[in-house]
């Protein structure tokens, strides 16, 4: 599945988090990681063109966005927080941009947008587009 290969792409050595992990292991986090910086990456949406044959199996285009929501934290302050969330955001993109995950489209960078920043906390969403297409089994 693209998520575990995105989430594997972001563990390889070097990665400078200390946990990267799905949707899951975000939806548990209550008010802030327990140590950063992390990473949380999940399957956003998904929209599905229409079929591209006119008789015979059905056959789409599925695009998909992964989020890959990126937490960290600078106990100098939201100064510095700031600072360490360009510097992760550099180097995930820096791993995903052009990454073909099996049987997909290779990944393009869609949105980002900074999600709260409070406490000397950050917490920034990365959007990243690929696609696949799906056929009628029978």
């Amino acid at each position: 599945m693209i998520v575990f290969e995105v989430i594997d792409r972001l563990k390889q050595a070097g990665t400078p988090f200390v946990l990267v992990e799905g949707a899951n292991e975000l939806a548990q986090v209550v008010d802030r990681p327990t140590n950063t910086p992390v990473a949380y990456v999940f399957i956003s949406g998904e929209a599905s063109e229409e079929d591209q044959r006119a008789t015979g199996p059905v056959f789409q285009r599925t695009s998909v966005d992964i989020s890959v929501v990126i937490v960290t934290e600078n106990a100098a302050g939201a100064e510095d927080a700031a600072r360490d969330i360009e510097a992760l955001k550099a180097w995930v993109r820096g791993k995903l941009l052009g990454f073909t995950p099996t049987d997909a489209d290779p990944l393009e960078h869609v949105t980002g947008k900074l999600q709260q920043a409070k406490d000397g906390m950050v917490w920034f969403e990365d959007v990243f587009g690929t696609a696949f297409y799906q056929e009628e089994q029978p």
